[in-house]
């Protein structure tokens, strides 16, 4: 299968259950749904073995996928799946610190992300206490605290698949919740599942380029960087 075979075979079977499986019988539903994630694991899989260098991260990631799939089967069982899920989000963090590049901008946007969830926390544990859901408010509290530190994570490792994937994961679990939770939301479906596959599909593209940056040595008695050291960065 050439290099695209994999990603339009995502793209072809994650529009097919967004925009054409009937939502019965539930158990077609469910296989269908997780059809696209099989296929990205798989496509993840084969980012660690093309992979020039191999880290621990590659397989950290890939068990975040693992873990997300299981969350997508088991979310009618909401707290169930809400814990596979966060195992993901803890898998995605661990794999995302290791690639640390700090700049001061980067991690000013840890703000604006305290922000956002703060707000969204707050709006999601007053709609729990109306609804008489109060069992609900720590694990979901928990969860949107793990999924704002994996985004901010995936922004201070610098890798524009990683931070383009974990704000989309951010996005989708917003519009999931909130219409859950809050308010219902027009076509939440589309919007939820669009998201999510892109954010998945993201963050396994990100195995591809999740380096760690070699040292530059020096030269005996020079302070210019070895050139064969930086070849490649």
């Amino acid at each position: 299968m050439n290099k695209y075979g994999l990603p339009l075979s995502i793209l072809a079977m994650g529009s097919l259950y967004i925009f054409a499986i009937p939502s019965e019988p539930q158990a077609v539903k469910l296989l269908f749904k997780l059809v696209p994630m099989w296929l990205m694991l798989l496509y993840a899989y084969q980012g660690i073995k093309s992979a020039q260098q191999k880290e621990r991260s590659h397989g950290i990631v890939l068990a975040g996928l693992f873990f997300c799939m299981l969350g997508d089967g088991l979310l009618h069982w909401f707290v169930v799946g809400l814990t596979a899920f966060l195992i993901g989000h803890l898998c995605y963090l661990n794999a995302f610190v290791r690639h640390w590049r700090y700049s001061l901008l980067r991690a000013a946007t840890i703000v604006p992300i305290a922000l956002y969830s703060g707000y969204f926390a707050w709006q999601l544990v007053d709609a729990l206490r109306q609804d008489d859901k109060t069992g609900l408010i720590a694990p979901v509290l928990l969860y949107i605290a793990v999924i704002a530190a994996m985004a901010w994570s995936a922004i201070m490792s610098g890798n524009r698949y990683a931070i383009a994937g974990s704000l989309l994961f951010l996005a989708s679990d917003t519009i999931l919740s909130w219409n859950m939770f809050v308010e219902d939301i027009s076509h939440s479906g589309i919007w939820i599942m669009t998201t999510y596959y892109a954010a998945q599909f993201l963050i396994a593209t990100a195995i591809r380029s999740l380096r760690t940056r070699p040292n530059l040595s020096i030269h005996k008695g020079s302070r210019e960087p070895n050139l064969k050291t930086i070849k490649g960065l």
